[in-house]
């Protein structure tokens, strides 16, 4: 799983995704807290985009989804950024 959360895979997003957008970095204390809960959930579910934004090429994502902090998830017209189990609980689903 640590390998998964360093990886710095360029990610390209389908246009009308129905997944959960992740956006984190790995050096992110914050991200680090909640990023085992986020895998563990997309292992089973497999709705969540893994998008680590210390790859220079997803930077794009910034101004696309108007980002201001990690990390942040987006699920269609929902977002929450932060490390509150209720709220990831709630974008991700159970």
């Amino acid at each position: 799983m640590n390998h998964v959360e360093k990886e710095k895979t360029v990610v390209t997003l389908a246009k009308h995704s129905d997944k959960v957008l992740f956006f984190y970095r790995d050096d992110c204390p914050d991200c680090q807290a909640i990023f085992h809960q986020i895998y563990w959930h997309n292992v089973i579910s497999h709705n969540i985009i893994l998008i680590n934004m210390n790859q220079p090429k997803n930077r794009h994502y910034i101004q696309k989804y108007q980002l201001t902090a990690v990390p942040t998830l987006i699920s269609g017209n929902q977002r929450y950024v932060g490390t509150k189990q209720s709220q990831i609980k709630r974008i991700v689903g159970d």
